[in-house]
């Protein structure tokens, strides 16, 4: 029903940045709100920011805050996740997630999820 196909990760230096993009499928994409999660070595896939569906509302985790920002251009069925002074804790594969359930900041609120991709932040 819905594919999301990831672009943007790679290999950055600590302080640097890189814009991750989301690509969505259908014409409901206006309609349901978007996430991205990351999931690093060995540990659990953890919420980094989400977006309502119009973009008005957005939130971000702490560890990310002030240096993640998630945006929405809903013309182009396009989410993204700018990343600025990112550090090698960032290092993680990182998921778009789509059509949430409910407002819960876990991977299980979303219906729809993209296929990861590498960011790698060295140190």
């Amino acid at each position: 029903q819905v594919q999301l196909v990831e672009s943007g990760g790679g290999l950055v230096q600590t302080g640097g940045s890189l814009r991750l993009s989301c690509a969505a499928s259908g014409r409901t994409f206006s309609m349901y709100a978007m996430g991205w999660f990351r999931q690093g070595p060995g540990k659990e896939r953890e919420f980094v920011a989400d977006i309502s569906a119009s973009g008005g509302m957005r939130r971000s985790a702490d560890s990310v805050k002030g240096r993640f920002t998630i945006s929405r251009d809903n013309a182009k069925n396009t989410v993204y996740l700018q990343m600025n002074s990112l550090k090698p804790e960032d290092t993680a594969v990182y998921y778009c997630a789509a059509d949430r359930k409910s407002g819960q900041l876990v991977p299980s609120a979303y219906y729809y999820w993209g296929q990861g991709t590498q960011v790698t932040v060295s140190s």
